[in-house]
């Protein structure tokens, strides 16, 4: 997409705001516009509730997310559709020719999240959005999407993850994350943030931020799951919403969606005072089970039922387990596993691997582990699985739906992005190696 590293040098926001400025970014009406959702798991799910509300609600709106899945297009939406290949033709140009203008100025590198949150930035603005949802990349005090200058963000959740620049504790996790809302705003903490509320409330004192935790202030009760759907009654302040329905799977959802339900109508009470309460409340309904987030407990496959995660944090690898098993059933499933080299295996795999009694190890076109190295795991993990070797994708699913097929099982593919997004191109005809990512 752009011919730039994953990440530029250092701490980007500075040469961020001159990019900006240099697009002749509204960045005053961006403040007004937006909210940001950050979290180690949750993000993406979080960022299509809350856009799909506000969609529903009559606002024209952006939505910046990522990583993609198949197309780079996948990051930036409108209205639910992707920037189009011209769009991103046009605009390409101007990003670079800034980017270019900024670095021989300044001597800094920029890197390839910053452009396209820059790129996105100026798209909502030339389709006029009302407003934009900004899902971050990595942490918040230091991520492209802080520029975005939001008053209502969020933290879905908080792990162990990219600790060598979060901080190797979940309060300097949760800290870094809370850092992407402006000062005098309002942070929405997901459910396992509840632990970290003494710290967290002190922590945002001084820049005067309001923290509201979910299962705190806000409200989640009678939740129900099954194949076809979900649904849950929701509390937030005045607002009272019964038996919502959202179409996204996974107990992690119902804190997703009340996540996002709070986000807008944090946003809204902020932006437009005295809304017609029957009218929020339509919206709310109509956006949860309307929103479509693909990877996430995604049956790819009826005959026999396959279902992909890309979860690649061992929480919430464990948390779409347990979800899985919740809404088909513990029993009959063969495991296809594969990890990033950048992942720690060992634990991903002991998330994963003592729930089935057959595990098929395998190894992603893009940043795949040796599978070796993911077999001895998997029988460190789980001495009594019949372990089997798919050195590629292609063999991975050859050998998942043969033996489905014959022992009359289902498949559940999990452990890494890379290694769920390949298997479902493969499965559909096509080549992991025509896939395009960072």
């Amino acid at each position: 997409m752009f011919d730039l590293p994953k990440y530029g040098d250092g701490v980007c926001l500075a040469r961020m705001a001159n990019l900006l400025d240099a697009l002749a970014v509204d960045r005053a009406r961006l403040s007004r516009i937006s909210v940001v959702v950050t979290g180690s798991n949750g993000k993406g799910s979080t960022a299509a509730f809350c856009a799909g509300i506000a969609r529903a609600y009559g606002l024209r709106t952006g939505l910046f997310t990522s990583p993609h899945l198949y197309r780079w297009n996948e990051r930036v939406q409108v209205d639910g559709a992707d920037i189009g290949d011209d769009d991103l033709t046009r605009l390409k140009p101007r990003i670079e020719e800034a980017i270019a203008e900024i670095s021989r100025r300044t001597g800094e590198k920029f890197g390839a999240f910053e452009a396209l949150f820059a790129l996105a930035c100026l798209y909502f603005q030339e389709r006029d959005c009302g407003f934009a949802v900004f899902e971050a990349g990595i942490g918040g005090r230091y991520d492209p999407v802080r520029l975005a200058g939001a008053q209502i963000t969020c933290v879905t959740s908080v792990d162990y993850e990219h600790v060598e620049l979060l901080g190797n504790s979940l309060q300097l996790i949760a800290s870094d994350k809370s850092d992407a809302c402006a000062s005098g705003g309002t942070i929405v903490y997901g459910e396992n943030c509840r632990s970290l509320r003494p710290h967290l409330t002190e922590y945002n004192r001084n820049r005067a931020i309001a923290s509201r935790f979910v299962r705190g202030e806000i409200g989640i009760s009678g939740e129900s799951l099954s194949t076809s759907g979900q649904r849950f009654d929701f509390q937030f302040e005045a607002h009272e919403f019964r038996a919502l329905e959202m179409s996204l799977l996974g107990t992690f959802q119902f804190n997703n969606a009340a996540i996002a339900v709070a986000l807008f109508l944090l946003w809204l009470g902020h932006a437009r005072p005295g809304e017609t309460p029957d009218k929020i409340e339509s919206a709310v309904r109509s956006g949860l089970r309307e929103a479509r987030w693909p990877g996430r407990l995604e049956p790819i496959k009826q005959d026999p039922l396959t279902v992909i995660d890309v979860g690649h944090t061992p929480d919430g690898i464990r948390q779409s387990l347990a979800s899985l098993k919740a809404i088909h059933g513990a029993e009959g499933w063969i495991l296809v596993i594969g990890v990033s080299f950048d992942k720690n295996a060992d634990e991903i795999v002991a998330a994963l691997a003592p729930s089935f009694d057959t595990v098929i190890c395998s190894s992603a076109h893009h940043k795949g582990a040796d599978t070796k190295t993911v077999a001895a795991a998997v029988r460190q993990a789980n001495p009594q699985a019949t372990v089997h070797i798919a050195a590629t994708i292609e063999d991975a699913v050859g050998v998942s739906q043969r033996l489905a097929r014959s022992q009359h099982r289902k498949i559940y593919v999990a452990g890494g992005l890379f290694l769920a997004i390949e298997y479902a191109v493969v499965a559909s005809g096509g080549r992991p190696q025509d896939l395009n990512f960072f």
